[in-house]
């Protein structure tokens, strides 16, 4: 089974700059795979905005970046839980472990 984070960002958002000094070192460090979705980047968008649209069916909840973590991104996925805005390193490795605790 396959286990991702999936990151939705935009290119002018400064927490999404921001997040990307660490954010993929971080769910690489853990065995999972991360997935980069600029919202600008209409080709991968595409490819995962059922996934996003399952979790923020009208978008107005997401947060930038919004990070969703997911079985199986590229088939029949299964949202485990997501982690939005902002954290230093230590506290976004943490939510997603805590993410990761609940579903094991």
């Amino acid at each position: 089974m396959e286990r991702a984070v999936i990151k939705f960002s935009a290119e002018g958002c400064g927490i999404c700059h921001r997040m990307s000094f660490y954010d993929h070192k971080v769910v690489e460090e853990m065995g999972l795979r991360f997935i980069d979705v600029k919202m600008q980047d209409t080709v991968t968008y595409r490819q995962y905005r059922k996934v996003l649209l399952t979790q923020y069916p009208n978008k107005t909840d997401m947060g930038w970046p919004s990070y969703i973590i997911c079985d199986q991104p590229d088939g029949e996925f299964q949202i485990l839980g997501e982690v939005k805005g902002g954290h230093p390193r230590g506290e976004f490795k943490g939510k997603i472990q805590a993410i990761l605790q609940i579903v094991a």
